[in-house]
Order: structure tokens, then C-alpha cells, then sequence
């Protein structure tokens, strides 16, 4: 069975940080890419961060350029973090992260997504 799941979300102030993990299973993990997406409420998603599978390229959203950071655990060959750092009320939104198979551009698989909620 396929399985994305996100966790550590959470409640922060403005400033604070929150580290997210994405954890996979049940599909070949370093044939893919994995995304990070958001979504706020009333907003359409949109894409946050994104890493290779093959040469582990890094790409970010404007808005979180310099403040967010996405990475593969070396020791937890099947997770992905996004360390979110200088959080801002407009980064409250629902995360989620996704799997992209190497060569195609569609999202294949999706977690269920974890809150992230930045108070001023």
C-alpha cells in the first residue's frame, strides 16, 4: 500500500520554526521526486518546495526563498523534511507533500496533509 504521511505541524508565532516530515512507503522512494504543497483556507494549493530523486536539485516558491529548506534524511532513507524557519502568518496554510515519478509531470501520490498555524 502506497503511503505518504506528513507530521510535525503545528502552532508557532511569528519568527518560529516547525520542522515537516514527509515519511513514504510502499513505492520505489529514490524513483521519485517529492514535493511540498500547501494550501490556506479560501486559497487554491499551491507548490511550496521540491527535491530530486536522482541528482537531489532543491526548488522553492518566491515566498519561502531563504526561509524554508528541503531536505532527505540520510539516516531515514524513505523521509523528507522541510524545515520552515522565520514563519510568517501568511504561511498558515494545510501542508502536504506529494511523490512525482521521475520523467512524468503528474503528482502521483499525496498525504494527508499536516496544519501549520503562524499567529502574529
Amino acid at each position: 500500500e502506497v503511503q505518504l504521511v506528513e507530521s510535525g505541524g503545528g502552532s508557532v508565532q511569528t519568527g518560529g520554526s516547525l520542522r515537516l516530515s514527509c515519511t513514504a512507503s510502499g513505492f520505489t522512494f529514490h524513483d521519485y521526486s517529492i514535493g511540498w504543497f500547501r494550501q490556506a483556507p479560501g486559497k487554491e494549493r499551491e507548490g511550496v518546495s521540491c527535491i530530486n530523486s536522482r541528482d537531489g536539485s532543491t526548488s522553492y516558491a518566491d515566498s519561502v526563498k531563504g526561509r524554508f529548506t528541503i531536505s532527505k534524511d540520510v539516516a531515514k532513507m524513505h523521509t523528507v523534511h522541510l524545515q520552515m524557519n522565520n514563519l510568517k502568518p501568511g504561511d498558515t496554510a494545510i501542508y502536504y507533500c506529494a511523490a512525482q515519478p521521475d520523467g512524468r509531470r503528474i503528482w502521483a501520490y499525496w498525504g494527508q496533509g499536516t496544519q501549520v498555524t503562524v499567529s502574529s
